[in-house]
């Protein structure tokens, strides 16, 4: 039987939503795997289509009051009129993602092709295509290497002098400057967006022959006759590097200073050094001696193939440690992976949920540190957002509203009531901030970090207003993307107050203030968040059992809508919960049936969120049957999420649902288990991070746990929830056993064992 670390097929790939990507977190490229004719579409993180600039609507802060009046007494197609006037951004749109363009590999060869498969293995991060021309066989591995900072092609052959390519670079719609070769064995391709402030970019492509001849031919560098042939490719632009030309060239020298096994071997250890830190093992159920295509198609048909769901798991670790690295961009909606010079949504960083997504795996699954580059980019948006903050609201501290871009751009995006005038962007945001914190226990990050939370808090200080029941809201603002249903049947989606930013808020200012008592500093400031934080509207039971999404419990015009945002209380936050508020629990569960039985969960990424909102509520059953709808109708066969179209999040969504049914640590406790699926009857996982600083390993069998083991990063005391129907065998140090949950101080480093019966 094979490993269950690759994804493979029997055939090339015909359209890009099933080809193969690799990345280094600023290179990515999508491998096709086509013998003949291979192409391999490029990215660099920081190929944008334009410059800087300042959006911020001159209008919004003189017509900020009369919108609030004309929201409290309900006339809400007067206010919206004005909301998409004068807060709208100026222009109106902020700058997109674009592709780099694609790297063509053509055998000029004629004679019978033969396939074998395409794959890439998970564990190592190669790609490999595996074909035969004639009666010679071939490989081809493709790698995107952090170490050497470059993209790295190798072909061989069983038989010498056999390779004969040429290699050339196009695409960006002829929107490029140029890709001549400058000698026989080097391109430079360039070119540049968005006029002077625009963003230049430049890749440099470097072949190499063993044996043979390599010699420039028009626009392509051209091979016969050689043993093998390594393709090196550098990109860069001025975004980072002001001689972006000379930096890519520089690059692919380095690199080329090493053979391809020097590079693969560099680059599979850098890769394996995050990949090992966490593992997911089902047994039963699975058949990986079939190719992934098949495997997903037998899924749909009803078959259970557990295997796959943790295959899932390891390709949403993979893409994040191929997407985002230290010194790169964060995710944004495709990753850096993307095709098209005018994406959908601009393929910009949608932090409505999109973006804050795509980061939902990363501390549970070990990869904190590739946490990082969200941080640095809320660092870009502070100055853009105090600006935001004071010249449309006259507001203090730092705003973003539902999507920033690679200039941490914070002013409204889009012409779209239900989405653009969402003021709580930077305040979700930085609540990841919060989260990094409490899983690393690192206090020097916090420290540092600190002004940044503080800053975001005291816009909404400013912000917040007297809904008239004595209670603080946001106004204006929308439930994300939504739109209400008033008692007279009128429509709208500004609103004062929707229940998403009480919530946030919440998060926000207990984040603000603990930090502040962690660090002993700010109490004034921490006792002032005290108060408003008292006022804040709590989550409310509505008129089907619901927790509602509006301070008024509208009906929502659609209400099998992809956005669930009244749960964020649930998932990501922990403010429900089935152990300390069931009648609330009882509410979440109620809102997610009533959007599943009017068609909800219909896009990848939303169905992603209801896996974890399931196994919050400890609902293992509705986390297997949401995962197989997810796989069923939203994946595509090489694994992608599809919103559609393609849209990472899900991915990273669903594997951090996957996660989150084997391990909670949310309310200062542990729960192994909460929300096993029944197929996932026995098995294991190493690694899991738990919030408090804790790596934890469990194995179970039988759907009951039987030992874990609990490592402390930090040394501080955990509080287990023992699961249920097991009781203690046996635990390695001293523990108390207090009200169902086994509590035990650790040292710094130390394994603590535990086994059940």
């Amino acid at each position: 039987m094979m490993d269950n670390k690759r994804i493979w097929f029997k055939a090339p790939a015909e359209d890009w939503n099933v080809a193969l990507p690799v990345g280094n977190g600023r290179i990515g490229g999508m491998c096709f795997g086509q013998p003949l004719y291979e192409k391999i579409q490029l990215n660099e993180d920081s190929v944008w289509s334009g410059g800087p600039r300042s959006r911020n609507n001159a209008s919004a802060k003189g017509e900020l009051e009369r919108v609030r009046q004309l929201l409290r007494e309900e006339k809400i197609a007067e206010a919206e009129k004005i909301v998409t006037e004068a807060f709208c951004g100026t222009p109106v749109n902020e700058r997109h993602y674009m592709p780099l363009g694609d790297l063509i590999i053509q055998h000029h060869l004629e004679d019978t092709c033969e396939y074998t498969s395409r794959s890439l293995d998970l564990e190592t991060a190669v790609c490999e295509t595996l074909y035969s021309i004639g009666s010679t066989a071939y490989r081809r591995r493709v790698i995107c290497s952090e170490p050497a900072g470059v993209l790295a092609v190798e072909i061989t052959a069983d038989k010498p002098a056999a390779v004969s390519v040429k290699v050339s670079i196009d695409g960006r719609d002829d929107y490029f400057d140029d890709n001549s070769p400058v000698s026989d064995t080097d391109i430079l391709y360039y070119g540049g967006s968005g006029g002077e402030e625009g963003i230049n970019f430049a890749a440099y492509i470097r072949v190499a022959g063993k044996g043979g001849r390599v010699y420039r031919w028009g626009s392509s560098i051209v091979t016969e006759g050689c043993d093998s042939v390594v393709i090196l490719l550098g990109a860069r632009t001025d975004y980072r590097v002001a001689d972006y030309k000379k930096a890519a060239e520089l690059d692919v020298v380095t690199a080329a200073e090493k053979s391809f096994d020097e590079l693969l071997r560099e680059h599979t250890e850098d890769h394996r050094s995050c990949f090992d830190r966490a593992s997911i093992t089902f047994e039963d159920n699975a058949d990986n001696t079939l190719p992934t295509d098949e495997r997903l198609a037998l899924v749909k048909q009803g078959k259970a193939d557990n295997g796959l769901v943790s295959l899932y798991f390891d390709f949403g670790r993979y893409l994040m440690i191929a997407g985002s690295r230290e010194g790169t961009l964060p995710l944004n909606l495709q990753g850096i992976w993307n095709k098209d010079m005018w994406p959908a949504w601009g393929c910009r960083f949608t932090v409505n949920i999109n973006t804050e997504m795509n980061y939902w795996c990363a501390e549970v699954s070990g990869l904190g540190d590739l946490h990082m580059p969200l941080f640095d980019h809320i660092e870009r948006m502070r100055p853009n957002g105090r600006i935001t903050a004071k010249e449309m609201y006259g507001c203090g501290g730092f705003v973003c509203h539902h999507n920033t871009d690679i200039w941490g751009d914070t002013a409204p995006q889009d012409l779209w009531i239900p989405g653009t005038q969402w003021p709580m962007g930077a305040a979700w945001l930085c609540i990841h901030i919060w989260e990094h914190w409490l899983y690393t226990r690192d206090r020097d990050f916090l420290a540092q970090k600190y002004d940044t939370l503080k800053e975001a808090s005291k816009f909404f200080v400013d912000f917040l207003i007297d809904n008239g029941r004595g209670q603080l809201v946001t106004s204006p603002s929308v439930s994300p993307e939504n739109t209400y249903i008033t008692e007279s049947g009128s429509k709208g989606s500004v609103c004062m107050g929707p229940s998403m930013d009480s919530q946030i808020i919440y998060q926000l200012f207990s984040a603000v203030i603990e930090a502040g008592e962690i660090l002993g500093i700010d109490r004034e400031y921490g006792d002032k968040l005290k108060e408003l934080r008292d006022k804040l509207p709590k989550p409310e039971i509505g008129k089907y059992g619901q927790i509602m999404e509006w301070a008024v419990d509208y009906d929502e015009a659609e209400p099998g809508h992809r956005h669930i945002s009244q749960l964020y209380a649930l998932y990501p936050a922990d403010m429900i919960s089935v152990r300390h508020t069931p009648e609330l629990a009882a509410a979440a569960r109620a809102t997610i049936e009533r959007r599943l039985s009017h068609g909800g969960g219909h896009t990848g990424w939303s169905r992603a969120w209801i896996i974890n909102h399931w196994a919050r509520l400890h609902d293992g059953e509705k986390v297997r049957e949401n995962i197989e709808a997810l796989l069923a109708n939203s994946t595509s066969d090489n694994l992608f999420d599809m919103h559609p179209p393609f849209q990472i999040d899900g991915n990273f969504g669903a594997a951090a649902g996957i996660a989150e049914s084997l391990l909670q640590s949310q309310n200062g406790e542990i729960q192994l288990l909460p929300a096993l699926s029944p197929d996932w009857k026995n098995g294991s996982f190493t690694g899991l991070r738990a919030r408090g600083g804790f790596v934890i390993d469990c194995n179970w069998q039988d759907g009951r746990a039987v030992s874990c083991k609990v490592k402390s990063l930090k040394g501080e005391r955990f509080c287990l929830v023992i699961p249920e129907g097991c009781t203690v065998k046996s635990v390695s140090c001293g523990y108390e056993i207090k009200e169902g949950c086994l509590l035990a101080d650790t040292s710094c480093g130390s394994g603590f064992e535990i086994a059940f019966a």
